[in-house]
């Protein structure tokens, strides 16, 4: 697996280390629980894996031309790995009540599985050919996206941290 992605996994697995199933399913007046933090994070890598396998069928990228915004956008969280907080998350991200135990039994297979369709993409179109677009941060490449999901997850797993009390 990808440094990244391998780094990720291991923060989202240090955050949620010995929590209960009802510590994960509680939370904050307002705010996700930390499973619906999880289940936002599993929709985003589903999608990115989805986006990517559309990629490949068509047997190319299907990114568009960045704009200002997005590379501003990019240099802050990619670049600088810093993810602002307070955005909401696009509908397609959003937790949907997805059972607990489904996610957690599947979030690290998803992960796998946007690893290799990334590699898979790298191999195909080339490490610098941005593959798709993000929602937010316009078009990116393999090295961006894996970046992305380190920065976004290491940011949701901090959330998920301080709502079970080990901030």
């Amino acid at each position: 697996m990808n440094s990244h992605l391998e780094r990720l996994r291991k923060e989202l697995e240090g955050a949620m280390a010995g929590a209960t199933p009802a510590e994960l399913a509680s939370g904050p007046e307002g705010k996700w629980s930390p499973v619906q933090v999880l289940e936002h994070l599993w929709l985003t890598y589903k999608n990115t894996s989805r986006g990517l396998s559309k990629c490949l069928e068509k047997g190319a990228p299907l990114a568009t031309r960045a704009t200002f915004i997005h590379r501003v956008k990019t240099l802050v969280v990619v670049r600088l790995k810093y993810l602002p907080g307070g955005a909401k998350a696009p509908e397609r991200a959003t937790p949907r009540g997805t059972a607990s135990n489904e996610v957690l039994r599947s979030i690290f297979p998803e992960i796998q599985q946007m690893d290799s369709g990334l590699a898979e993409c790298e191999r195909k179109f080339g490490a610098n050919t941005k593959i798709m677009d993000h929602p937010v941060l316009g078009p990116l490449t393999v090295h961006q996206w894996r970046t992305f999901h380190w920065v976004h997850g290491r940011h949701h797993a901090r959330q998920i941290r301080e709502r079970l009390g080990r901030a």
